[in-house]
């Protein structure tokens, strides 16, 4: 039954509802039971016992209009609100409060996690929709979506709140038996509340203010990937690498991009292939890199050392390989072999590499005369970072290393990486008194008196996880073994 607005609105406002059609019934019986009467007092009111009956009558009459006006009082003319949809003010703020109260357990359990998740459906109507059912059946709640159209299906990239209670597989399941293949799934954090929009355009805004950016762009772009940049000719040989064309290449789980300065950017990530979409956005980024040019932040500091004159710490690039290179004929021969572990004549052929934005960042230590007397470099190497440091003789045990690999891990840290390792021989106190000082969990390798000293970061791991389908052929493997 439809109720009626006006007295839905009236019981909402706390005024009691008045039906109408109620009376006019009530009436209608009254008269009724007037015509009746008179009629049996007609009746009767010729017989020896008329005068008897009438008495009895009009008693039973006063007694039944009594009983319906306690009646009345006590219960209303209201209908039941079950009736009417409509609920008084009082019994609203009742319900009100009862609900609460029942929600109270789960609120004080309602503890949430957030997840990167991407699946592939059929580009077909009604998919999209099953899906989110599917989720919605889990209690999980879609905060964004994204959709990357392919030659046959779609891939489909949410970003997902759910229970804290409910794990990583009973999504993933209830994605499959919803038509998706293919499901990836991994913890997310804040960050990734931000539209893809603002967080392109902020990517965007960090690489054209400092090129040694671009890795770092890509991999916020990307997600979890492995980056690696090749240059045009080998470091050591000088030999031609093999290049990409100016368009990239994008292959499944990777893609091959051309660098700015000729050589290649290589993208790679496990079990999920790269959309075309995903390639556009890279290849618009790595463009906008290359019209902008070099470029590193002009910023420097000046520091007063223990024992010596002041020094300035600023960013290094290719501009400062005249200088680099009149530092190395200022070292000695072992400091340069503890440095570069090789040839001493081949020290040079290095700086261009490692003076490069786009394999690193590099510090550079210099004099009130402008003379480079340290060089400090964190240098991408793919999922892992690393240290480097070189100072000269005249400048050594005065804090400078110290102060460069501090300076170096906080930009790691800044940069997300969780890790980062210095390679150098067991001899070399003076790196090991460094890495030391960070204060930080050291681990320690020695191969062939070759010591890597690897330093683990406040950056928490996101933890991956297979596509759903590769998990359960796994599952079933290992099931076949046993």
């Amino acid at each position: 039954m439809t109720p009626d607005i006006s007295d839905v609105t009236r019981a909402k406002h706390g005024r009691p509802v008045h039906h109408w059609r109620r009376d006019v019934v009530e009436l209608a019986a009254l008269f009724t039971a007037v015509a009746v009467a008179d009629a049996v007092a007609n009746l009767i009111g010729h017989g020896p016992d008329g005068p008897t009956l009438l008495v009895i009558s009009s008693v039973v009459l006063v007694a039944t209009a009594g009983f319906h006006t306690w009646w009345a009082r006590r219960h209303g003319h209201a209908p039941p609100a079950g009736d009417t949809g409509a609920r008084t003010l009082a019994v609203g703020r009742e319900a009100g409060q009862a609900d609460r109260a029942t929600a109270a357990p789960e609120a004080a359990t309602g503890e949430t996690v957030l997840w990167r998740m991407r699946t592939t459906v059929k580009d077909e109507p009604g998919s999209l929709a099953a899906l989110c059912m599917a989720l919605a059946h889990q209690r999980v709640d879609i905060l964004s979506l994204q959709t990357h159209p392919l030659a046959e299906g779609t891939v489909d990239e949410f970003l997902l709140r759910a229970p804290v209670e409910l794990d990583a597989s009973e999504i993933t399941r209830a994605v499959s038996l919803a038509g998706g293949t293919g499901t990836w799934i991994e913890r997310a954090d804040a960050h990734d509340l931000v539209d893809a929009p603002t967080r392109v355009l902020g990517l965007a805004t960090r690489t054209a203010l400092d090129a040694a950016e671009l890795p770092l762009a890509l991999r916020q772009l990307l997600g979890r990937c492995t980056i690696r940049s090749l240059p045009a000719r080998s470091p050591g040989s000088g030999r031609a690498e093999e290049g990409a064309p100016v368009e990239g290449v994008l292959e499944d789980t990777v893609m091959r991009l051309r660098a700015p300065e000729g050589g290649v950017i290589t993208v790679e990530r496990p079990y999920l292939p790269f959309t075309p979409t995903e390639f556009a956005r890279a290849r618009a980024l790595v463009e906008l890199d290359a019209r902008l040019g070099p470029r590193i932040p002009l910023n420097q500091d000046m520091l007063t050392l223990p024992e010596g004159p002041a020094i300035t710490v600023r960013r290094a690039d290719v501009s400062d390989v005249a200088a680099a290179k009149a530092m190395h004929e200022r070292c000695s021969p072992r400091t340069l072999s503890m440095r570069y572990h090789g040839p001493v004549g081949d020290a040079d052929r290095y700086l261009n590499h490692l003076l490069s934005p786009r394999f690193g960042r590099t510090l550079a230590v210099q004099t009130a005369s402008g003379r480079v007397v340290g060089l400090g470099h964190l240098l991408w190497d793919g999922d892992e970072t690393e240290i480097a440091l070189l100072v000269e003789d005249d400048w050594q045990r005065r804090g400078i290393g110290a102060e460069l690999v501090g300076r170096l891990v906080a930009m790691a840290v800044e940069a997300g990486c969780e890790s980062v390792y210095a390679v150098t021989q067991a001899s070399n106190t003076g790196m090991v008194a460094a890495m030391r000082g960070l204060d930080l969990p050291l681990d320690y390798q020695i191969e062939e008196g070759t010591l890597v000293i690897t330093a683990r970061l406040d950056a928490t791991p996101v933890a991956s996880r297979l596509p759903y389908d590769q998990e359960q052929k796994q599952e079933q493997k290992q099931g076949q073994k046993k």
